[in-house]
């Protein structure tokens, strides 16, 4: 089971940092990734790693201000969030899978097959 947190309504320009958590699970063998989604928007990937090389990756937007990190214990990861700019309110979700991804990093939602019940960010002066 994944549980997020550290979500909250925060000014632009601002900072966050969202975890997630495994229960019993040790996230060392599994991509995680995160995404964000708005009302009446399908989900979309935000960052995601890999769990081979410890490659990451992101979208564009994001480029430059988000970090994906993994904890030592291998049970929870990390989405530090810099500069955050005005958005719509969004819940972001993470997502685990387990597996052998070599040379690639699985960074879209049908690849995942676990979720977590997400957490909501607001960015609003």
């Amino acid at each position: 089971q994944l549980v997020e947190s550290g979500g909250g309504l925060v000014q632009p320009g601002g900072s966050l940092r969202l975890s997630c958590a495994a229960s019993g699970r040790d996230l060392d063998y599994y991509a995680i990734g995160w995404f964000r989604q708005a009302p009446g928007k399908e989900r979309e990937e935000v960052s995601c790693t890999s769990p081979n090389d410890g490659s990451t990756s992101y979208v564009d937007p994001v480029k430059g201000r988000f970090t994906i990190s993994r904890d030592k214990a291998k049970t929870t990861v990390y989405l530090q969030i810099t500069n955050l700019r005005p958005e719509v309110p969004a819940v972001y979700y993470c997502g685990a899978q387990k597996g052998l991804f070599i040379g690639y990093v699985p960074c879209a939602p049908s690849e995942y097959g676990s979720w977590g019940q997400g957490t909501q960010v607001t960015v609003s002066s």
